[in-house]
């Protein structure tokens, strides 16, 4: 076989092993979406289409697993993801950035919950959580960077409760625990946000 006929065979096996792992991926991700909030090996491989040695073939572990799953779910923020002009006056950026985030919430929704669960036995998933709130405090920092300027010496303590309020931390409690709808829980943290940001500075 000439060397374009071993690139294309390899390319080939590389597709396919790239294919296969992103339906192992989001198999995993469907189950969380559906409420299996500890999907096995299994049942993954089972919504997947593969059998379980091809699972182990492409991930050593699960730790691999939760890597590629976290990167799936970033592919699937960063689609959904306007950046909003700082430069819009206050009211119109808290307006875009709540609808926003409410959006992104409930999309990492079943995958958060889940974690919560695995979080403390997996340093992948304490990882991927941390990349998260740097990716949320970055956000805050550049859209309302005027803002918290004003806030003064109760900048730091602005930031934390627009970080308390903005996460999964402050979505789930709206969520999960008062039973809000996604409208009624977008207008609590429009509320919030709206309080932190135009609140007078304090000395």
């Amino acid at each position: 076989m000439n060397d374009a006929g071993v690139r294309q065979r390899v390319d080939g096996r590389t597709m396919r092993a790239e294919r296969t792992r992103q339906a192992i991926t989001d198999a995993h991700l469907a189950l969380l979406e559906e409420g299996d909030m500890r999907p096995t090996a299994e049942r993954i491989a089972e919504r997947a289409g593969v059998s379980l040695r091809a699972l182990w073939t492409n991930f050593k572990d699960m730790e691999g697993l939760f890597a590629a799953a976290g990167e799936r779910l970033m592919q699937r923020q960063r689609a959904e993801f306007s950046p909003i002009p700082p430069q819009l006056p206050l009211p119109e950026r808290i307006e875009r950035y709540c609808a926003q985030r409410a959006r992104l919430l409930e999309l990492i929704a079943p995958a958060a919950r889940a974690a919560r669960i695995r979080e403390p036995f997996s340093a992948q998933l304490r990882k991927s959580r941390a990349w998260y709130l740097q990716t949320a405090r970055d956000e805050i920092e550049t859209l309302f960077a005027p803002e918290l300027a004003a806030a003064g010496p109760a900048r730091g303590e602005v930031l934390d409760a627009l970080m308390a309020s903005a996460t999964f931390a402050g979505w789930s409690m709206w969520r999960d625990d008062l039973h809000l709808d996604v409208p009624t829980a977008t207008a609590v943290l429009r509320r919030v946000v709206s309080a932190l940001l135009t609140a007078p500075a304090v000395a």
